[in-house]
C-alpha cells in the first residue's frame, strides 16, 4: 500500500521533531517536508500534492491553520488535515472543515496511535467515498432505482418508535415553518441543509452520511451526535446505523411476517419488524 506524502506544518521546532519521531516506522505515511508558515505550505502542496498535513492552528504571520483548511477545501487533491492545538476550542470548526483528527498537544502514545489509525482509515476512505454527483436529481430522466433497507427493531424499541411516530404525526397537523439547518462541509463550501430536507442519516465509521432526496453528504458528525441534535425535530433512530426523519415518511404498508415498510420521500424504502400486539397501536396512530 503506497504511503501518503506528509508535511509537518508548525512554528515550534520541538513539536515538529516529536511528530516526525512519532511517525517513524509508520508505513502509511512518508514525511517529505516541514515548514513554519501556512502560506508556504499552500505553495508546497501545489508542487508536491501531500496526502496528509499536520497543521498548527496559529502562526506568527500569514494565514492561520483554519484559513489554510478553507483555502484547500476546493482542491482536487485535498489532503487530510490533522490539527495540532492547545485546547478544544476550535475542534468543532476543524471537523466541519473535514479534519482527519484534532490533537491536543502533547498527546500520549495511545492517542498518537489513534491518530495513525485515523490516517489509515482516511487513506481507504479517500478512495471509497462516492461523490454526491453519483446521485441523480428527480425528474432528470435518469432511472436511479430504489433501495430497500431491512432493519431489525428490538422489542424495547418498538414502543419508542410508535411514540415518536405519534408525535410526528400529531405535530404535522399544526406544523410551523422550520429554520433549523445542519452545516455540512462539501468541497470547501459550507452547505446548510434544512432539517426538513433530510430524509435519513446513515452511520459510516466515525462519520455520517446525510441523505436528502437527491444527494448525500459526508459529515464529520457521529450518528449519536446527530441523533441528539435531530431527535427533537421528529427524527427517530430505527437502527444503530440509521436515523430517519419521520416527517419525510410518505407511505406505510404492511408486509408479511408482521413487518411494515416506511417509504420515504427519496428512493429508499425502510422495512421494520413490529410485533402483532403493536400493529393495532400503529393503525390507531395513523388513523387506519
Amino acid at each position: 500500500m503506497p504511503s501518503l506524502k506528509t508535511l509537518i506544518l508548525h512554528p515550534d521546532a520541538e513539536v515538529r521533531s516529536v511528530i516526525r519521531q512519532s511517525l517513524r516506522g509508520v508505513k502509511v505515511v512518508r514525511v517529505l517536508g516541514e515548514t513554519v508558515l501556512a502560506d508556504e505550505a499552500l505553495e508546497l502542496h501545489k508542487e508536491v500534492g501531500y496526502g496528509i498535513i499536520f497543521v498548527a492552528l496559529d502562526f506568527p504571520e500569514g494565514i492561520s491553520g483554519i484559513e489554510l483548511a478553507q483555502a484547500m477545501g476546493a482542491s482536487k487533491n485535498k489532503p487530510g488535515l490533522i490539527f495540532i492545538a492547545e485546547d478544544e476550542t476550535k475542534a468543532y470548526q476543524a471537523f466541519e472543515l473535514g479534519a482527519v483528527d484534532y490533537l491536543i498537544w502533547p498527546p500520549d502514545e495511545e492517542r498518537m496511535a489513534k491518530t495513525v489509525e485515523r490516517i489509515s482509515r482516511f487513506k481507504s476512505h479517500f478512495r471509497e467515498v462516492p461523490e454526491p454527483s453519483d446521485w441523480k436529481e428527480s425528474g432528470s430522466g435518469v432511472e436511479t432505482g430504489e433501495e430497500t433497507l431491512q432493519l431489525p427493531l428490538e422489542e424495547e424499541e418498538q414502543d419508542r418508535f410508535l411514540a415518536a411516530l405519534k408525535h410526528a404525526w400529531d405535530y404535522s397537523q399544526t406544523r410551523q415553518p422550520e429554520i433549523e439547518k445542519l452545516p455540512v462541509n462539501q468541497d470547501g463550501r459550507m452547505i446548510l441543509i434544512p432539517y426538513t430536507q433530510i430524509i435519513f442519516v446513515e452511520a459510516y465509521e466515525d462519520y455520517s452520511y446525510v441523505h436528502t432526496a437527491t444527494q448525500k453528504f459526508l459529515t464529520s458528525h457521529r450518528l449519536k451526535t446527530l441523533e441528539e441534535r435531530l431527535e427533537p425535530h421528529r427524527f427517530f433512530r430505527v437502527h444503530r446505523k440509521y436515523l430517519v426523519n419521520l416527517e419525510m415518511v410518505t407511505e406505510i404498508a404492511s408486509l408479511p411476517g408482521s413487518n411494515f415498510m416506511l417509504r420515504t420521500a427519496g428512493r429508499t424504502r425502510i422495512e421494520l419488524p413490529i410485533s402483532r400486539r403493536r400493529i393495532g397501536k400503529l393503525k390507531q396512530i395513523l388513523g387506519m
